[in-house]
């Protein structure tokens, strides 16, 4: 009818708007639906009087008021649970975008693989070490194929969440140790800058002893050179004074002898 023609009409800008925001939400390797527009706030319009104006068919957007969507299913539920819903306001708009429900054939998950590889190369993440952007793109891996478990086996999908988070939980205490023993390491470190220091200033300070002590030891053995010199400066002189004392003395003790004899000799001459 004419009337809905016009309304297509009002909805294509909304819908090349729609297919932006779309090319911009495909980054993610999780398989989502197409957004959905939840509110848009324009000015009411009464077209032909027609009340059913107001409720379109879900993922089309209107020309306003709220998107009627259908009532979800429990898969979708319990995917909705796991991979929440995506939702974003842009001029005024609000919306929504959900993970799709639609099984994943073989060559869906080839798909994938390719486009993981696609992605790692793209965004030059690292093979091996640490790695934010290759563990971000293998992640978004595993929520897809999550999501594909899901759909075919709900338990199944549940299990592997739990896996999931588990592994997730994992990583956040390695992370955490990893942060705790980076400052622990960094505040070793700076202690032992600090009692670095401190010994360095200890080695100057023992040098500058060092220093005093063999200076005053130097002045020391040239005192005691000094006094050893005087000594046997003393000894010397004090040597020879005895030895002329005692040259002397015989000299002295000689003459007494010739004397003594002399006086015999004339006493026994008398």
């Amino acid at each position: 009818p004419p009337l809905r023609a016009f309304r297509w009409t009002l909805q294509e800008p909304c819908w090349t708007l729609m297919a932006d925001r779309n090319v911009e939400l495909q980054t993610t390797l999780v398989r989502y639906n197409n957004p959905v527009l939840v509110v848009k706030h324009v000015e009411k319009r009464d077209l032909a009087g027609d009340a059913s104006a107001t409720k379109e068919q879900p993922g089309r957007p209107g020309s306003g008021g709220a998107v009627v969507v259908d009532s979800p299913r429990e898969t979708e539920e319990i995917l909705n649970c796991i991979l929440p819903p995506k939702t974003w306001e842009e001029d005024g708009q609000l919306w929504t975008q959900t993970v799709s429900s639609t099984p994943a054939t073989r060559q869906d998950v080839i798909n994938l693989q390719e486009m993981l590889d696609t992605r790692l190369q793209q965004t030059q993440a690292r093979e091996t070490g640490i790695c934010p952007v290759r563990r971000e793109l293998y992640t978004q891996c595993f929520d897809e194929l999550i999501r594909q478990v899901t759909i075919n086996c709900t338990e199944r999908g549940l299990l592997l969440l739990r896996v999931r988070d588990e592994i997730a939980m994992s990583l956040e205490a390695y992370e955490t140790l990893y942060c705790s023993s980076v400052s622990f390491g960094i505040r070793k470190a700076l202690q032992a800058q600090e009692g670095k220091e401190k010994l360095q200033e200890q080695i100057q300070q023992l040098e500058h002893e060092k220093e005093a002590l063999l200076n005053s030891i130097s002045d020391m053995k040239i005192k005691a050179d000094q006094a050893d010199r005087r000594n046997a400066e003393l000894r010397a002189s004090e040597e020879k004074k005895h030895s002329e004392e005692i040259a002397f003395l015989k000299k002295t003790n000689a003459q007494l002898k010739v004397s003594s004899v002399i006086k015999r000799n004339r006493s026994t001459v008398r």
